[in-house]
C-alpha cells in the first residue's frame, strides 16, 4: 500500500501497522491502558493526540511522527533563516539539517525524472543543497 503523505489517516496507519507487527490486542490494551473497543475507535480516528501517538511509536517501535515531518519537508518547506532571521531569540530549537528518508530522495528524483520541476526548483522549494541533490542522482 503507497501512503500519501498529503492527506495522514493516521488512525488507518496505527491499523495497517499493528496487523504487520502481529500484536495481540490484550498487549496493546494493557501498554495503552485502554479497552479493546477504544483501540478499534482509535482505528477509525483522522487524527490522534501527540501523547497517546508517542505510545503507539513505541509500542510498534515505528516513528510515526517522521510521516508528519515528511509532510511539512515536501508541502511546506522551512523558511529561509538567513533571510527571515530576527533578532529575538526563540526558545524552540532551530533544525539546521531536514529528514532524508529513502521515500522523499525517490519522490525529489521522480519529480526531476518526470520533469515536473527542475534541479533549481527543487533546491530552491525544498532547501537541499545542490551537492546533497547531484550526489543523490549520481547514487540513485
Amino acid at each position: 500500500m503507497k501512503i500519501d503523505l498529503k492527506e495522514i489517516n493516521i488512525g488507518q496507519l496505527l491499523k495497517i501497522e499493528t496487523e504487520e507487527s502481529g500484536i495481540e490486542m490484550g498487549r496493546i490494551c494493557n501498554f495503552l491502558k485502554c479497552t479493546e473497543q477504544e483501540v478499534i475507535n482509535m482505528y477509525a480516528q483522522y487524527e490522534i493526540s501527540t501523547e497517546l501517538l508517542l505510545k503507539w511509536s513505541k509500542l510498534l517501535k515505528y516513528d510515526f511522527f517522521r510521516l508528519y515531518s515528511q509532510h511539512l519537508i515536501f508541502y511546506a518547506p522551512q523558511k529561509d533563516i538567513v533571510r527571515n532571521h530576527t533578532k529575538t531569540k526563540s526558545p524552540l530549537p532551530r533544525f539546521r539539517k531536514n529528514l532524508y528518508t529513502s521515500e522523499m530522495i525517490k519522490f525529489i528524483l521522480e519529480l526531476i525524472r518526470t520533469e515536473k520541476k527542475s534541479k533549481k526548483e527543487i533546491v530552491e522549494e525544498y532547501n537541499i543543497p545542490k551537492t546533497t541533490l547531484h550526489k543523490w542522482l549520481n547514487k540513485y
